[in-house]
């Protein structure tokens, strides 16, 4: 993939710029992550059919997604976030283009109904506390999902998985309040623009494209399986970022040997924030970086996960491509 190919250079700078990298990647980093993005999502987009097919389907579904990345807690537990608050977002947005309407037809009442009928004139609390209702979840390996009747949720009710908190999410939000505390307003907004770059958010077509649907697929996936794919792309990106900035750091550590570190202390006389000017010196993280965090990232152990040994040399087994 050469760089006039690229289609996501712009999108992927921004999410390595949220996940720790300050200097800017060159074309050949972008490149590389580009290619690994592709790859992992042509890969989810094979699992995803065969799980289909297996069940006797031609389209896949959100749960074959969620079953592709049941091992790791962590990030489902931020896809099922994730999920919930977008229907949230939606039904409120789609609560204030019909308020604007009611407003119309209402008077000067902006919450008054259009019709006369009850709650017309005023308010009705229930009913819009009912319609911002985060969205439970449910997935498949839930009990909940085995029975076609549900219990109906308490108000009071707290999810267990909100509530105990994974150590993996945590740790990614300490991080981000580390490096947004000392922000001025100016630095937070150009932060939080960086935070909504996606894969496909408004670029739903050209995803579908640059994956290649139509050759691994049968149906048209619907727009919860596009976002879910956006959800798992920076994910993926967000990963090899960090991941390529601790092999780099590494690297540093290994070459600051006695003799050399008053060379490297006149470099970096000063720590400088996530938007200060770059430190002397300071290079960002290069197509090596990347590729061996990828190594890493292949041949690191999934927890929750045990392998099996079928039998046979071990250099002789196929190993599958592990997703991110």
């Amino acid at each position: 993939m050469t760089e006039k190919q690229q289609k996501y250079r712009q999108e992927i700078q921004q999410m390595m710029f949220v996940s720790g990298e300050t200097a800017e990647a060159s074309p050949e980093t972008t490149t590389i992550i580009e290619e690994i993005v592709h790859t992992q999502v042509i890969e989810m987009l094979k699992r995803s059919t065969a799980l289909a097919t297996r069940r006797g389907s031609r389209s896949i579904s959100t749960n074959d997604l969620f079953f592709l990345i049941r091992h790791d807690k962590a990030k489902l537990s931020r896809l099922v976030t994730f999920l919930s608050w977008k229907d949230v977002r939606k039904t409120a947005k789609d609560s204030d283009d019909k308020g604007g309407d009611a407003a119309d037809i209402g008077g000067d009442d902006p919450l008054g109904g259009a019709d006369g009928g009850p709650g017309a004139g005023g308010p009705v609390v229930g009913d819009t506390g009912k319609k911002n209702k985060r969205t439970k979840v449910t997935l498949p390996w839930d009990v909940s999902s085995y029975f076609s009747e549900q219990v109906p949720e308490r108000d009071d009710e707290e999810d267990e998985e909100e509530e105990e908190m994974n150590e993996a999410t945590i740790a990614r939000l300490k991080t981000a309040d580390e490096r947004t505390k000392n922000m001025t307003k100016e630095e937070y907004v150009h932060y939080s623009e960086c935070r909504q770059a996606s894969f496909t958010f408004r670029k739903a077509k050209r995803f579908r494209e640059w994956a290649g649907f139509h050759l691994y697929t049968d149906s048209k996936p619907n727009d919860d399986i596009v976002d879910i794919l956006g959800f798992l792309t920076f994910e993926i990106v967000q990963t090899l970022t960090e991941e390529a900035l601790q092999v780099k750091a590494e690297e540093e550590m290994t070459k600051n040997r006695p003799g050399e570190a008053d060379v490297l202390s006149k470099k970096r006389k000063m720590e400088t924030g996530l938007f200060g000017e770059q430190e002397e010196g300071r290079t960002p993280v290069g197509p090596k970086h990347i590729q061996e965090a990828f190594r890493r990232l292949q041949v690191k152990p999934i927890p929750g996960r045990n392998r099996v040994w079928m039998g046979g040399p071990r250099s002789l087994q196929r190993t599958e491509l592990r997703l991110i």
